[in-house]
């Protein structure tokens, strides 16, 4: 059985009894409570309200401060569940949900210097008080300063251009939620491209870690994702060179600010913030030939910069657990994908196998390159550039749309109705 740490956020204390204190008492805030029943892909036990893990021998316990709606750790080569809490929970995601917008586009501009003159009608209707990188009408940029702009800087203003390229809103609505379904991220549902607060826009952290998982397998995803900072174009003006101005990445665990140092290994991916949504953050890291994916969401901590600290705290109990829990799900593949046969010899990525299931196993060296980003001094795990990333790049699972054997799942989804809490 599960070890179940809790179902879900306390509610207050019960009410002291006149003359037990004296004193009134100190009252809790409400934290709302998920669903009885959400959706079982990926394994039942990921259906359930509550922590859900199984530690084996030698495992560490999980960490005690955690105090996200939702969360979610598990092994990016095999897709094991290792960890999880409310994990099909269906909330606001705020701008992680920019990782399916990329994933979804990203193949629609191949010609990453094309260039597009922005129009006063690509800028309209962004939502008040969104995140910026500072496109302006009548100037130029190219296909990747938009997409720097996206997973840098979280700028809704390149969002907003590159859905204008891509014949506009519903037709970029339409194409996430066709490849949300495609993905098997059933409790995804997409109003805004660029994650705005929306009545009805809901995602989870299993369906956010699926997204990831499947994005950073591009090539140019994990490029943009592990970009510290990067120049990007001022207003052109005439007879003077353009100048250029620096952005800077605002995943905190990859360049390190505000109290928060870069994390060992991290790769990306995405974060996110809005009053609805609160904090969330779906990332990557690589540690000694293994790969983690986490995504938490919506921390009630009254702790600075809560979500980056949980997060570093789960990656920190998924590394030292690894091997030795047994998964409580999997991260299923895309409907598309094709099994194939396991390939023999290889490095396993040293998780334990999922119930049932085959450990798939690396069809390549389990090499990670590790350098050091100098600009400002800070350090950066990983270099994503000319083909580093090995172990993501070319590990087994959907290389060229393939899944290895026994790794496909036929999980029945049920679908739960969005939480009233969920967008108001």
């Amino acid at each position: 059985m599960p070890l179940a740490l809790g179902a879900g956020p306390a509610f207050g204390d019960e009410p002291v009894k006149p003359g037990a204190t004296g004193k009134a008492p100190e009252k809790k805030e409400e934290q709302p409570k998920p669903p009885a029943n959400m959706s079982s892909v990926g394994g039942v036990l990921l259906g359930l309200p509550g922590t859900q893990v199984k530690l084996g021998a030698g495992a560490p316990v999980l960490p005690k401060e955690l105090s996200a709606r939702s969360w979610i750790v598990a092994d990016a080569e095999s897709g094991a569940v290792l960890a999880s809490h409310n994990a099909h929970w269906r909330l606001a995601p705020a701008s992680t949900l920019k990782m399916l917008f990329a994933d979804t586009l990203l193949p629609k501009f191949p010609n990453r210097n094309q260039v597009h003159l922005v129009t006063g009608e690509d800028l309209a209707g962004i939502g008040e008080g969104s995140s910026l990188v500072g496109i302006k009408e009548k100037q130029s940029y190219t296909v990747r300063d938009l997409w720097l702009g996206v997973f840098l800087r979280s700028g809704n203003d390149a969002v907003h251009v590159l859905t204008r390229m891509n014949q506009g809103l519903n037709k970029t609505v339409a194409e996430m939620n066709t490849h949300a379904a495609e993905l098997q991220a059933l409790d995804t549902h997409v109003k805004t491209p660029d994650g705005y607060d929306a009545p009805g826009q809901v995602s989870s952290a299993y369906d956010l870690t699926l997204i990831a998982r499947n994005g950073m397998q591009k090539a140019e995803f994990r490029e943009y994702a592990a970009t510290p900072r990067a120049a990007f174009p001022g207003e052109a003006k005439p007879g003077k060179k353009r100048e250029t101005f620096e952005i800077q990445n605002t995943n905190r665990l990859l360049t390190g600010d505000f109290g928060i140092a870069p994390y060992q290994g991290i790769a990306g991916v995405k974060n996110g913030n809005t009053t609805h949504a609160g904090a969330t953050f779906t990332g990557v890291a690589e540690r000694n030939g293994r790969v983690l994916l986490v995504t938490v969401m919506n921390p009630s901590s009254k702790e600075q910069h809560a979500v980056y600290k949980e997060a570093a705290r789960l990656l920190d109990w998924g590394f030292a657990a690894s091997g030795k829990v047994t998964p409580v799900g999997e991260l299923v593949p895309p409907k598309s994908a094709v099994p194939v046969a396991r390939p023999s010899g290889g490095a396993e990525s040293g998780a334990a196998p999922a119930p049932g299931k085959e450990h798939p196993e690396s069809s390549g060296p389990a090499v990670a390159a590790a350098a050091e980003e100098h600009s400002g001094g800070v350090g950066i795990a990983l270099a994503v550039a000319g083909g580093v990333l090995a172990l993501l790049a070319a590990a087994v699972f959907l290389v060229n749309r393939r899944w290895p054997a026994g790794g496909r799942s036929r999980s029945r989804s049920r679908t739960a109705a969005p939480d009233p809490d969920v967008n108001p």
